[in-house]
């Protein structure tokens, strides 16, 4: 029978020693158990077993690159992969008949992980003006109410069109196609709340976006920095690739406030040591930073490579620009101000610089614990004058990696999902199309929201994702999504952003990357890229979950077909019949991918050019790779106060809440607990496992935001650095809370009190989260269960 809010209380939360490794036997049991249970002995072997192989489908859990084909294990998965599958390859299903059970305020009151657990939509949906239940729709006539209601707006850019990292190459070059003939670059989308800032600081220092390693030079490299980034829960492939690198004599520096089990010792479920044995340690250093330390952090191992000259002086003069200025800036680090906001010694600070100096080739990898504060890109580009000081770039096991989550983030990028889109991608598109696309610039995600908010745009349409629990200020976010005359979602299961709709509200069910995509010309394949630049092929193995399923290419199609009809002389029934037509276009359009059709199709794919990796080429204004120069900020934390990181459980993807487990922190049965330091607990006048409200007030609006009924969890944390889980901490970000130059909101450096639970403000946008299990609410002082 399946579990509803209301069968969990509160008291059932428990809290555990959390695991000191990641992955091993019991990885194998939780990936078994969940994908059996949801898709049955058949489908489970049909799917896992072509996860991430040469003729299989890409994961959809991450965009972590695969090893070549002939080095793939029969099971290429990891455990938050094989739950991504079954989520999505479940036998659940939610019919017309569900939702006309269920009306869309009865929906919205149960939990996101309830939410998920109702199956595969089957049927396009439709909610009318004034309705209080989706009734379904003929594909038809959806497509025709979404086009007549494009065709009503005053402006193209009264439109929004925004993109989760989940769809293909085929569907987001065709949505991009799209959304520019139809007059507008509103094309905001999931990197722009993640690595946007990743894009502008290394687009400015070295001339593209991307990360300048493959995969072998993780496994060669003599030192990975991983700063900011959990791949134990994040991107567990990746623990492979380490324990690889470990065995060729690399070392590892962890960078990040938590001691991540990820970070810590690995169990590689592919081997005997893993399965039976001590399995592998992989941190040789941890430094446990406060939160938004970085900058100076890496100012400081800066200065201390220039104190011992251990730089490459052979790239500097030849590849690089603003050396000179950055070697005086770094020189006259304030190491005062480096401890003082670090929470480090400078013996750690030492020692972590000495593996760098010791090193000769060293891999920076890093994720969203870098690119979501206020100083997040002078950050990222601190990280790249590190790794040209000594000459880290465009040599063998050496290089910058930034590692991306959704699984074709990427890729969407490249095939021009951006409001910001580069000159020669659009001289490129008005050649091969014969129309004049719009040059000025759209909206990203926080600028989309502002306009929802200011009755500037009247008409949203998302290709996956949950919109409203993946964007800050939920209060803010919500209220502008239900002022819109009409909002479409592209979607495979019942999320969030169905029920925080426009008075005109469609849900156009899709098919998912586990699925056959048989079209007009015959069964079709997709294409993604991972985060090394790498292109492949992917083709789903099972029957849809419903014949009435369409693909995203398909009915984004449809929508185009409706709205622009032969405008152009787009072809757009060319495109939804046979995909091979998209390719075409995408091999003349962008850049790097001539011959698309056949290289796509090798074992493996290809890899797209990268002119830093490749020949120590960099596009950049001097043409040379620039250092930058960025002064140490303090955030300041008023007294009382904690600095407050968003990050998920091990038992989520985004937004998608798989269930309510986080073993690797000892946390089972909840989520909306807060991990605090003992000595914060105590000064705060708490106790741990006391229940509290979550505030934060942003100056610029005088707006108190309160997210209600956190149970406090002690920690191994930084004093003042606090963690909590997202979406539950969504609404304490506010909207004007951004990181400079890249707009991204600030979801690492949230500035929070505490209140007993119950005296903080309430009727927040996530209110009706306030417990994962129970209808009820929480008791306001549970027994606590201390971490032993």
């Amino acid at each position: 029978m399946r579990r509803t809010d209301s069968d969990v209380d509160e008291a059932e939360l428990d809290i555990e020693k959390p695991k000191t490794h990641a992955a091993g036997p019991v990885a194998v049991a939780v990936s078994m158990k969940r994908a059996l249970g949801h898709m049955g002995p058949k489908r489970t072997a049909q799917t896992l077993l072509k996860l991430n192989q040469a003729e299989g489908f890409d994961c959809m859990s991450c965009a972590w690159p695969d090893p070549d084909p002939g080095h793939r294990h029969a099971a290429e998965f990891c455990e938050n992969g094989a739950k991504a599958v079954a989520e999505e390859a479940t036998t659940t299903r939610a019919t017309p008949e569900f939702f006309a059970q269920h009306s869309i305020a009865e929906l919205d009151g149960h939990t996101e992980h309830w939410l998920g657990q109702q199956g595969r939509i089957t049927h396009p949906m439709i909610k009318l003006p004034g309705g209080s239940h989706y009734e379904p729709i003929e594909w038809d006539d959806a497509f025709r109410l979404i086009g007549d209601e494009l065709k009503s707006l005053a402006s193209p850019d009264e439109a929004i069109f925004y993109t989760s990292g989940r769809a293909s190459n085929e569907s987001a070059f065709t949505y991009q196609l799209f959304a520019r003939s139809f007059g507008t670059n509103n094309m905001p989308d999931c990197s722009n709340m993640c690595h946007e800032s990743t894009s502008i600081a290394l687009q400015e220092s070295i001339g593209i976006g991307k990360a300048s390693v493959t995969l072998d030079d993780v496994h060669n490299a003599e030192l990975i920095i991983l700063a900011g980034q959990n791949p134990g829960t994040n991107h567990p492939r990746m623990l492979s690739a380490l324990e690889l690198a470990k065995q060729n004599g690399a070392k590892i520096l962890s960078i990040n406030p938590l001691r991540e089990a990820g970070l810590l010792n690995f169990k590689n479920p592919q081997t005997p040591r893993g399965m039976v044995g001590p399995g592998t340690d992989l941190s040789d250093l941890h430094l446990p930073i406060k939160l938004n330390g970085d900058l100076a952090l890496f100012q400081a191992l800066g200065s201390l490579l220039v104190k011992w000259d251990a730089l490459d002086h052979e790239f500097l003069d030849n590849y690089t620009v603003g050396f000179d200025a950055w070697k005086a800036h770094v020189a006259e680090v304030d190491w005062d101000l480096v401890t003082e906001v670090t929470g480090l010694s400078v013996a750690q600070i030492t020692e972590a610089a000495e593996m760098l100096r010791d090193s000769k080739a060293t891999v920076f990898c890093w994720a969203m614990g870098l690119t979501q504060h206020r100083n997040a890109v002078a950050t990222i580009k601190e990280v790249t004058n590190l790794a040209f000081a000594q000459g880290n770039i465009g040599k063998a096991g050496a290089g910058l990696l930034p590692v991306r989550g959704h699984s074709n983030v990427q890729g969407d990028r490249t095939m021009g999902i951006w409001e910001r889109p580069p000159v020669a991608f659009l001289d490129a598109m008005a050649a091969e199309f014969d129309f004049e696309p719009p040059r000025e610039h759209g909206l990203d995600t926080v600028d989309s929201i502002r306009a929802m908010r200011d009755g500037k745009a009247h008409f949203f349409l998302g290709l996956g994702g949950n919109f409203v629990q993946a964007t800050p200020d939920s209060d803010v976010t919500f209220e502008a999504l239900r002022k819109m005359r009409m909002t479409v979602q592209i979607s495979t299961k019942i999320n969030r952003s169905h029920l925080v709709c426009g008075e005109t509200a469609l849900i156009l069910p899709t098919l998912g990357r586990t699925e056959k995509d048989v079209q007009a010309s015959g069964e079709q394949w997709i294409s993604v890229e991972d985060s090394t630049c790498s292109v492949h092929s992917s083709r789903g193995p099972l029957k849809p979950a419903s014949e009435f399923l369409r693909s995203e290419v398909a009915i984004v199609s449809g929508i185009a077909e409706a709205t622009l009809g032969t405008r152009y002389g787009l072809d757009w029934k060319g495109f939804r019949d046979d995909y091979r037509n998209i390719r075409k276009h995408i091999s003349r359009v962008v850049a790097g991918c001539e011959g698309y059709e056949v290289n796509v199709r090798r074992p493996g794919g290809f890899v797209l050019p990268h002119p830093p990796r490749d020949s120590r080429t960099f596009e950049t204004k001097s043409g040379k790779g620039e250092f930058a120069v960025s002064p140490i900020d303090v955030l300041q934390v008023p007294p009382g106060h904690l600095i407050l990181q968003t990050l998920r459980s091990h038992d989520q993807f985004n937004t998608t809440i798989y269930g309510l487990s986080d073993r690797y922190r000892g946390i089972e049965n909840g989520r909306r607990v807060i991990f605090l330091h003992r000595e914060d607990i105590s000064t705060l006048g708490f106790r741990d496992g006391d229940m509290v409200d979550l505030v934060t007030k942003w100056d610029d609006d005088d707006v108190e935001r309160c997210a209600p009924s956190f149970r406090i969890v002690e920690y191994d944390t930084p004093r003042g650095s606090a963690a909590a889980y997202y979406p539950e901490t969504n609404p304490l970000i506010p909207l004007d809370s951004t990181a400079l130059q890249s707009n991204c909101p600030t979801s690492k450096s949230v500035i929070i009190s505490m209140v007993p639970a119950g005296t903080g403000s309430q009727g927040t946008a996530n209110g009706h989260q306030d417990n994962e299990g129970s209808d009820e609410g929480h008791k306001s002082h549970p027994q606590p269960h201390h971490l032993s």
